[in-house]
């Protein structure tokens, strides 16, 4: 990590999980020094904090338009169906 990586904020969801997938890797492999492990630990942290918070606003985002499409189908129940008069 030479560069200046950018401000989790600023990563799409698939950069931030990508690093933090390299993050676990190189943590699991033990070869860092103490202060690159301590400071790459860190970032994953936050890139965790992150992922987190962005599923759960996904989460809620699916259940209001599940709730909103459920509310649309039970509206309308009143009516017959197309194929009330098939007998008659």
């Amino acid at each position: 990590m030479n560069e200046q990586p950018k401000a989790v904020s600023e990563l799409s969801f698939k950069e931030a999980s990508v690093e933090l997938e390299q993050i676990v890797r190189a943590l699991e492999a033990g070869d860092l020094e103490l202060e690159d492990s301590l400071a790459r630990y860190q970032r994953g942290v936050e890139l965790l904090a992150s992922l987190r918070a962005r599923l759960a606003d996904a989460e809620q985002k699916v259940q209001v338009l599940v709730a909103g499409a459920d509310a649309g189908l039970s509206q309308d129940t009143t009516a017959a169906p197309a194929a009330a008069f098939i007998n008659e």
